[in-house]
């Protein structure tokens, strides 16, 4: 499977930049997310480094045989409608296993989102894993892994400081990308 994702990117003219090395535990920061493709890009690129992560999706996507081919890929299924803690949910998988990544998108949106979501951070936090920052450049056509960020509790300077990291990432609908 890494071959063959290689060769995709190859293909598609995409290059997978990587400046840290990957903890076995991790909440790996996606952004920007705009655009259906984000996904599919996303655990191509993944496969393409030797890494398989986990990913949080709407439970709409699980119907049959959607739901075969989510959970294949690793997708892990939310219900948005009650309000579980899905924080401790995923700091229970953290605690149960040696390797555990799992990929989450702050923005929970392809539109338009400059209030991000902080669940990815209090995982991380919950879990006493750190936070790898990773960005999707359509422009450069780069998959970037970018900086560790080791939770601190400050949720504001630490996801001021991961956004940061965007400030020269283009999405695939820039419109719809805001930090």
């Amino acid at each position: 499977m890494r071959s063959l994702s290689k060769f995709i990117l190859r293909l598609i003219g995409w290059k997978v930049v990587v400046q840290i090395e990957f903890p076995d535990k991790c909440v790996i920061c996606v952004a920007p997310h705009t655009s259906n493709w984000d996904l599919l890009l996303g655990l191509i690129v993944y496969k393409s480094i030797g890494q398989k992560a986990s990913f949080l999706i709407k439970k709409e996507w699980f119907f049959f045989p959607m739901n075969i081919f989510f959970k294949f890929l690793g997708g892990i299924p939310v219900d948005r409608s009650k309000k579980t803690s899905l924080t401790e949910q995923l700091a229970e998988e953290y605690a149960k296993r040696d390797k555990f990544q799992i990929a989450i998108t702050p923005e929970a949106t392809r539109k338009r989102n400059p209030d991000w979501k902080k669940g990815f951070y209090y995982i991380a936090l919950e879990a006493k894993v750190p936070i790898v920052v990773s960005a999707l450049d359509y422009k450069k056509k780069e998959a970037q892994f970018l900086k560790i960020v080791v939770p601190s509790g400050d949720v504001d300077d630490d996801i001021s400081l991961i956004k940061d990291c965007y400030r020269d990432v283009t999405a695939c609908h820039p419109d719809n990308f805001v930090i």
